[in-house]
């Protein structure tokens, strides 16, 4: 059996890994290991849930000498994944007396400028970086390795300028790993004009067919939650991610799957950043089995054991069918993917088949009791004397108080 004892690393480093059930490298890690402890560039490419944190993290850790202030930085696009990057960092480096700062906006600065100056591996989003760099409170001028995670999903976000900002305030002999599940020009650019003595390491972005069971329903829009709520009901499931597009409609599902007394949450980039990561926690202990989320919950953080990945609707950018349903079938396991097809997702579904090589099994209409979709809960006072709910842009039928579906 491969093991992490192959790459020759600290046997507390190790030991670690095991205590967190890390035993095996998976194959990007086998794959990028060697040459990140080799000093190479390194860009990796892979889906999440492949292991990418390990495989930039245990060579850091390996590499990093303890006092000799900060050595290392990560760039992250959200907080999220900052957040899981420094806490598995920490978890691997109990025993080597390495300390982690994990800095990113919306809390004080100044505790985060404290935890800087007494640590050697800095983890962090593009912006709050920035400013860090601005006050004086991170030097990067020791930086010996900068990892760039989720590259490509920073990219989309907007970020390339800080990114350019900070990689030119590092040292130029430090190393570059990129880590991403697609390569953009803009990526290509960064590889062209910073990086040195590339080695490119590509995992299999897709998961095995046998694992992963792929299903699309076509459904008329208004019956779309009545199917959903059969199929939650219906199928044997154990712990269920529902994506939608929009946070307006995460919001509105949310409640209605609460109204019909299925005990779920949501996520979505317009909450706080504690009830973001106390709703993960939640989630990843068990302390609830439904998940309402849009895209921010489709890449990079750390959601465990999914046995079902409903799509209530479709995003119109192809590749985030692949990273949503990429949340299940992971590590060794079955799973499921179901998508609820409404006219409207048509155009793009057609350019995922275009794009991706996806087995994706029509299923027969379903028999299922109609239900009620309560749209918006604030009501104004009517001619008659009555309450009725606000009209929303998203429709209505048969009802003026409801509709059957979104």
């Amino acid at each position: 059996m491969k093991s992490f004892e192959q790459f020759k690393i600290r046997p507390e480093l190790i030991a670690a890994l095991k205590k967190d059930g890390i035993i095996e490298p998976t194959n990007i890690q086998e794959k990028t290991i060697p040459l990140v402890m080799e000093g190479r560039d390194v860009i990796g490419i892979s889906n999440t849930g492949s292991g990418k944190t390990a495989s930039f993290g245990v060579p850091l850790l390996e590499k990093i000498e303890p006092k000799q202030g900060v050595q290392a930085l990560i760039l992250a696009p959200t907080r999220e994944l900052a957040n899981q990057i420094s806490g598995e960092l920490k978890k691997w480096s109990r025993d080597l007396k390495i300390n982690i700062a994990i800095v990113f906006g919306g809390v004080s600065l100044d505790p985060q400028a404290w935890e800087i100056g007494r640590s050697e591996i800095v983890v962090g989003t593009p912006g709050r970086i920035i400013d860090h760099m601005h006050r004086g409170n991170l030097n990067l001028s020791k930086i010996r390795v900068l990892v760039l995670d989720e590259a490509d999903k920073m990219v989309e976000m907007g970020f390339i300028e800080d990114i350019e900002t900070v990689l030119s305030a590092t040292p130029n002999n430090r190393q570059i790993l990129l880590f991403g599940a697609t390569i953009s020009n803009e990526i290509d650019g960064l590889k062209d004009r910073y990086m040195n003595n590339v080695a490119t390491a590509e995992a299999e972005l897709h998961v095995k067919k046998d694992l992963l069971r792929q299903f699309y329903y076509n459904t008329p829009v208004h019956e779309k939650f009545s199917l959903l709520v059969h199929m939650l009901k219906k199928e044997q499931t154990e712990r269920v991610l529902i994506f939608c597009s929009k946070i307006s409609t995460v919001e509105l599902l949310n409640r209605n799957l609460r109204n019909q007394g299925i005990k779920s949450e949501m996520i979505h980039g317009k909450m706080s950043q504690n009830k973001r990561l106390s709703v993960i926690n939640r989630f990843n202990k068990g302390d609830l089995n439904y998940l309402v989320a849009s895209a921010v919950a489709a890449r990079g953080l750390d959601i465990k054991d999914i046995s079902h990945v409903f799509n209530y609707d479709l995003s119109q950018d192809p590749q985030e069918y692949i990273h949503r349903i990429g949340r299940t079938a992971r590590a060794g396991e079955s799973g499921k993917a179901i998508t609820l097809l409404s006219p409207q997702d048509h155009g793009i579904f057609q350019s995922i088949f275009a794009r991706y090589d996806v087995d994706i099994e029509e299923l027969p209409e379903e028999r299922f009791q109609k239900l009620r979709f309560e749209v918006n809960r604030q009501r104004n006072f009517d001619r008659r004397g009555g309450f009725q709910p606000r009209r929303s842009n998203i429709g209505w039928r048969n009802s003026p108080r409801v509709h059957y579906g979104v």
